[in-house]
């Protein structure tokens, strides 16, 4: 019976991965078609093949705002995942009196619209001189990433046993060591889905971007999409090409560390 129902799934399956690839594969069919070919058939795939498109990208300079998108995602993603950890272990471990308001007030900032901090946000970044750099966008990035990351790994390290704390206590161990050595290493599962939301939602932000920098060399992804966009109109193969190569680390990373990633939503669905 268990495996009839096994085999009942793969229809389902096979169902959901249409639904979900078939916009991926249209993309990519359309990034290899000419403008002209496009328009006349739209909803064709590879009806055409050439690879001017991409030529044509990465001489309006995807390259660089590429390697903008990689760099501060990578900065502010390694920055959340240390910070939450810490934050997250003094939460679930160590004991003080506001420990419960505190976890509160991080609850509570995942019902701030971000967006809603943009005039804030600017002119602290002005009186700080980080306005049009790209590290003007660490800040923003790393604080509103904080609060989702923060109840994800605080859940998560409540399910780990204190058990482990007290035999590291025995052999001599801090509190210091006891996070590095001890349970920092245990969050394997709780990091890669805090690095992957993130990385997902940092690679994909536009509003923060375009109110922080202007110069175009500092630019990252998504804004270096609107290149393509002209007066009177767009070059949509060409959007296709550039967000073909754009999806590509998403995917890598999610790759690799979708084991650890559904492990990781299940521990922090746990309730603590």
């Amino acid at each position: 019976m268990k495996t009839l129902k096994t085999i009942g799934l793969y229809p389902v399956a096979f169902l959901f991965l249409i639904v979900a690839g078939y916009p991926y594969l249209y993309m990519f069919a359309a990034s290899l078609k000419s403008q002209t070919d496009f328009f006349q058939h739209p909803t064709s795939l590879f009806s055409s093949f050439t690879f001017e498109n991409y030529k044509l990208v990465f001489e309006l300079g995807i390259g660089r705002y590429f390697l903008n998108s990689l760099l501060i995602s990578a900065v502010s993603v390694a920055f959340v995942i240390l910070l939450a950890a810490m934050i997250s272990f003094c939460l679930a471990r160590v004991p003080f009196r506001l420990s419960r308001p505190v976890y509160y007030l991080f609850l509570a900032g995942m019902m701030i619209p971000v967006h809603t901090t943009l005039i804030p946000v600017y002119m602290l970044t002005k009186d700080l001189g980080l306005y049009d750099s790209i590290w003007a966008l660490a800040g923003p990035y790393i604080a509103f990433s904080l609060p989702i990351s923060v109840i994800v790994m605080s859940q998560f390290i409540r399910e780990i046993p204190r058990e482990l704390d007290e035999a590291a206590v025995v052999d001599g161990a801090g509190r210091t060591r006891l996070f590095f050595s001890v349970i920092l290493p245990l969050l394997t599962p709780a990091t890669a889905t805090v690095g992957i939301y993130n990385f997902i939602h940092i690679w994909n932000e536009f509003v923060f971007g375009l109110v922080l920098i202007t110069t175009p060399e500092k630019m990252t992804l998504p804004l270096g999409l609107r290149v393509f966009y002209g007066e009177f109109s767009v070059n949509v193969p060409g959007i296709m090409a550039a967000l073909t190569l754009g999806t590509i680390p998403l995917l890598l990373a999610y790759f690799f560390a979708q084991e650890k990633v559904v492990k990781g939503l299940a521990a922090g669905a746990v309730k603590g």
